[in-house]
């Protein structure tokens, strides 16, 4: 049954769309995690759910439109951040707000769509088609391009954003950037793991990681793998027994988390 379901071309298709978002979701969710922005991945994953629902309205590619919106979600939070400093997580907080009160207006507005979007809120990897693996590669590409070429920026970024601006770093621009590439990245994955689970994917590899990890770097590198292993993994588990890939990718990684969480305090299990 494993060699019918590795032979399938849909499950080829999601296999592949997974390994891809597998690497450019913890990629980003590092740097989230360590500013702080852990809650943004749900706030734009809503906002995308907002555009998906409108691009099945309107008659356009769901996830373009999803993306647009996810966009213009990254901007509106960073303009709210300049505004609120003290308080940088109501931007969080009123984007997110926005993002579901749009999305429950167009379900009313299309009731006869409610059920194509469910798959984007709880995710349908096994329905990806080549449109679809066209947009996460090139969004994984952008992504990992921008790491490789701003690396040293963003990882002092992270943990002293002062010193950043002190030394001439464009501290706004690279926020932008950063809030940009995750919405690019969600709209790219809500249709693998569903709006309600994308942000695991940026979180809870890292969270992963850096209970295991000795430096950044490493830290990075351990959230990748961590992220490939419970895609692959819950993939493959997922089509054996006919589950929900999305929720059993979450789950994989929720329970490396606890295992590894014993392991460090010594538990034996």
């Amino acid at each position: 049954m494993l060699i019918d379901i590795l032979s399938s071309q849909f499950f080829q298709r999601a296999l592949l769309g997974g390994v891809l978002i597998g690497v450019t979701a913890p990629m980003l969710g590092i740097f989230l995690v360590l500013r702080r922005l852990s809650m943004i991945g749900d706030t734009l994953a809503h906002v995308t759910i907002a555009g998906v629902a409108l691009g099945f309205l309107v008659g356009v590619y769901p996830i373009g439109a999803g993306l647009v919106f996810a966009l213009i979600g990254s901007f509106a939070v960073e303009k709210l951040r300049k505004a609120y400093k003290t308080y940088a997580e109501l931007s969080i907080a009123v984007i997110m707000s926005g993002g579901v009160a749009l999305a429950s207006l167009f379900f009313t507005l299309g009731r006869n769509f409610n059920a194509n979007v469910n798959n984007y809120f709880f995710g349908s990897i096994y329905t990806l088609n080549s449109l679809d693996l066209v947009v996460v590669g090139v969004v994984t590409l952008i992504v990992i391009g921008f790491m490789i070429i701003f690396f040293k920026e963003m990882f002092l970024l992270s943990f002293d954003e002062d010193t950043a601006a002190v030394n001439g770093l464009p501290v706004r621009w690279f926020n932008m950037a950063l809030t940009v590439l995750t919405a690019l990245v969600i709209s790219a994955a809500i249709k693998i793991v569903g709006a309600l689970l994308v942000s695991a994917l940026l979180t809870i590899p890292v969270a992963i990681s850096l209970l295991i990890a000795r430096s950044f770097k490493k830290a990075i590198i351990a959230s990748v793998f961590v992220s490939e292993f419970a895609v692959i993994g819950g993939l493959i588990a997922a089509g054996v027994w006919n589950l929900a890939p999305g929720a059993t990718i979450v789950l994989l990684l929720i329970a490396i988390l606890i295992l590894t969480m014993l392991v460090r305090k010594g538990v034996k299990v």
